[in-house]
């Protein structure tokens, strides 16, 4: 199975065949529909790993697989510009019909992923034991999530590489191949959940074995899924273009824009959780839940938001304005009929939907008492993913950084003010904040991108014209 420059036969100037509206829905949707079905995986582990121990005769267990799983977030997520930059500069080489920079795309990233990954295995005893200070939560949480660390650290590598793989595939516009990858990593962790967990009473350190392992056998098979497929294909690996300084700068460049804006959201989700257990295990326990929820609704937008960062990086990389344009408001309408179900399917099965997690009706009665922040979120936050697709797609991340930077500042000032006289009420208000101040400060950089695109663009610069990045 080859991997192709383009899922569709060119235009001129990069332009879609077809700029009909059912032409641009069929083509949204061939995209993002296996990336929701992909993307919900990944929130449907994370329910099952706080369902397996949820169900455990302790609130405990459930805070140690939150805060272990908020820690490896804050490693992972930081390092999330492997997938997300190599997603922005292969797409912009798909659009320029690059068949070499494409290879390129991947194997720099790959480089990086792996350099990185054996790095936090080298540092995991000094990280673990700031990330357990840095979270403050009760001694019986803190063993719990000892536990949880010291063996999912192991998968830092493949969880690097995964990044990488997926982040490439859904550049060439391959997201039916990205979506078996997905659901071998997370089909193969909930099964080794169920069998760790539930069938060998392995508690905390079954649910991170299933990750480890799990991990290890997507990027394994992901890797060769696409080296496979790319050494049949006609052109070879351009070293001197692999090595070329100015293209390794500007993905050093673009990669650690990333990483700052990356840092910041990581922050902001690990002083939620911290905050939160500063309120006790019941409701550190109900926020969890809580936040599975917010992952589930975030990980299905997420698909549009995919959508937008792929057809809006390969119109760039073909100079394009109408086009990228076009893929713009398409994917934003969808985005929005997306996030309006979202909040309908809570607000009817929400009590529900908590029961499902946990057993114990003090974590339930708290979950319950907070839903209401959940139900409302997604007409809130679909609008940051969507722009976050687009600047990534683009690879404008500057602005990304700065526009996160002021978003962060805005919610530490929101949760200083509000966590004392509100508690827990005034944590998610302060939430709610961060994800309209996403939205805002990215809003004001929109119309500055869009200008980069000159308008004689639209009548066909061809893949020829100035690449951005």
């Amino acid at each position: 199975m080859t991997v192709s420059p383009a899922t569709e036969p060119a235009r001129p100037g990069g332009q879609a065949p077809g700029n009909q509206t059912g032409d641009w829905n069929r083509r949204v949707w061939r995209l993002a529909g296996p990336i929701i079905l992909a993307n919900l995986t990944t929130p449907l582990l994370g329910a099952v790993d706080t369902a397996v121990v949820g169900h455990l005769p302790d609130p405990s267990f459930i805070g140690g697989v939150a805060v272990g799983s908020v820690i490896f977030s804050f490693i992972f997520w930081g390092f999330g510009f492997l997938r997300m930059g190599t997603t922005g500069f292969t797409a912009q080489a798909h659009g320029a019909g690059d068949t070499a920079e494409l290879r390129a795309c991947l194997l720099r990233p790959l480089g990086l992923a792996l350099g990185f990954g054996l790095l936090v295995i080298l540092l995991q005893s000094p990280v673990r034991s700031i990330a357990l200070w840095a979270m403050d939560a009760s001694a019986e949480v803190e063993g719990h999530t000892a536990v949880y660390f010291d063996v999912r650290v192991w998968s830092a590598p493949a969880a690097l590489v995964n990044y990488v793989v997926l982040g490439w595939l859904l550049g060439v516009q391959r997201a039916q191949a990205a979506l078996v990858l997905q659901l071998l990593l997370n089909g193969t962790n909930i099964l080794l959940d169920l069998v760790f967990v539930i069938g060998l009473d392995w508690g905390v350190a079954g649910v991170a074995w299933a990750t480890f392992l799990a991990e290890s056998v997507a990027a394994l098979a992901g890797l060769a899924f696409i080296l496979g497929a790319l050494k049949l294909r006609p052109v070879r690996t351009d070293w001197i273009r692999l090595r070329d300084p100015a293209r390794l700068a500007a993905l050093l460049r673009v990669n650690f824009d990333i990483f700052l804006r990356t840092l910041c959201l990581v922050l902001a989700f690990a002083v939620f959780t911290s905050d939160g257990a500063g309120f006790g295990d019941v409701i550190l326990a109900g926020n969890a839940i809580l936040l599975q929820f917010q992952s589930i609704v975030a990980y299905g937008l997420d698909g549009f938001a995919h959508a937008a960062e792929i057809l809006a990086g390969s119109a760039l990389g073909a100079r394009n304005r109408a086009t990228f344009r076009r893929a713009v408001v398409v994917c934003t309408l969808w985005g929005l009929a997306g996030a309006l179900v979202a909040t309908l399917v809570l607000l009817a099965v929400g009590p529900l939907l908590i029961a499902l997690f946990t057993s114990l009706p003090e974590v339930r009665a708290s979950a319950e008492t907070y839903l209401w922040w959940v139900i409302a979120s997604p007409l809130i936050s679909v609008w940051s993913f969507l722009l976050d697709g687009i600047f990534i797609g683009a690879t404008r991340t500057a602005a990304m950084r700065n526009a996160m930077l002021a978003s962060l500042a805005v919610f530490l000032l929101a949760d200083w003010l509000l966590l004392g006289p509100l508690g827990n009420h005034g944590l998610w208000l302060s939430f709610m904040i961060f994800m309209a101040a996403r939205a805002v400060t990215l809003a004001v950089c929109y119309p500055a991108l869009e200008a980069t695109l000159a308008p004689q663009g639209d009548a066909g610069a061809g893949a020829g014209g100035r690449r951005s990045g």
